[in-house]
């Protein structure tokens, strides 16, 4: 059974021993390889729903019946966040009770146990590569560690963003499977959930000493470079090393802007010259040829930063 896309699976509610061990099985290819106790007779139909972003795969599981279960989460973090009932572990000899309202942080390549798993305790999991969320804190930190806590408070203002992410773009990423047909837009949703988790685990960025103006001139430098390339503010903030809030940090005090709007002047500034020095192209095609993508938006920050549209420039070369 391949996870590519979006998956749904419902057992029946006979809980038979035969049920159990397919719909294990296919829970393991979904989300992790596990081995799973049954504690008590099902009480309801179990459910698995999954979509697979790349990095980043999000499932909503229920067993039907309480459950115990063990997994060394191979190459990647499970980050799970229970929707009702008692999700109750054992993460590096921690004991964590989660609840609504809270998500249990399991490591990769190390064993956990959900020693409690109720019956009537739904997650949402988030799997995320262990190479992709090292990077991912990397840039948006500025700390190469490995190490995320056992347990996330998701009332905290940084968690309730990633929670309310979690929960609007993986339920219409699961309702819709047109939505994750296409690479790019999967891997935008990885970077997203992935950045808001991160977020949420460092709500407060280190001390690490001000801002120095070559972060800045780096980072433009990058873009002055290929200014059609389609950035990210994480691909911004590895260029100069540092997390993505001390990027912004830099710009707003060096230049009064952030690292988008520094981007937007320097594509506008090509195609102003292009448009002055045009032998035939379109707007369009210009506006294109350096990363502009909607043309309603790309004319309307042309006007505010020259006065005239995009065509009069070309009229009047």
């Amino acid at each position: 059974m391949s996870v590519t896309g979006t998956l749904t699976v419902s057992s029946g509610s006979s809980g038979s021993s035969g049920d159990m061990e397919t719909f294990s099985d296919q829970v393991s290819r979904a989300y992790f390889p596990h081995a799973l106790t049954m504690r008590g007779r099902p009480a309801r139909p179990a459910e698995l729903r999954a979509v697979d972003l790349g990095p980043v795969r999000l499932t909503r599981i229920g067993w039907g019946a309480e459950v115990s279960v063990e997994s060394d989460h191979p190459g990647a973090w499970a980050v799970n966040v229970p929707r009702s009932g008692v999700l109750e572990a054992n993460v590096g000899g921690a004991h964590v009770l989660s609840l609504d309202g809270q998500a249990t942080v399991c490591p990769p390549d190390r064993p956990t146990k959900m020693t409690r798993w109720s019956a009537d305790c739904s997650i949402v999991g988030m799997r995320v590569d262990r190479d992709y969320l090292v990077d991912e804190v990397a840039a948006l930190v500025g700390l190469h560690t490995d190490r995320l806590p056992a347990q996330l408070d998701l009332r905290a203002d940084g968690a309730r963003a990633w929670i309310g992410l979690l929960g609007s773009l993986g339920t219409e990423a699961m309702r819709n499977p047109a939505l994750v047909g296409d690479e790019r837009v999967r891997h935008r949703l990885a970077g997203t959930l992935t950045a808001a988790f991160v977020a949420a685990c460092f709500p407060s960025e280190p001390a690490v000493g001000s801002v120095q103006p070559r972060i800045v001139s780096r980072v433009v430098e990058a873009m002055e470079a290929d200014p059609a390339r389609e950035w990210a503010v994480s691909d911004l903030a590895r260029e100069a090393d540092v997390g993505i809030r001390r990027l912004q940090q830099g710009f707003q005090r060096y230049l009064g802007r952030t690292p988008t709007q520094k981007l937007q002047e320097i594509r506008l500034e090509r195609v102003h010259a292009d448009l002055l020095a045009s032998r035939g192209d379109t707007v369009a095609e210009i506006a294109y040829r350096w990363g502009f993508t909607h043309l309603g938006r790309f004319a309307a920050a042309y006007r505010q930063a020259y006065g005239v549209t995009p065509s009069q420039t070309l009229r009047c070369r």
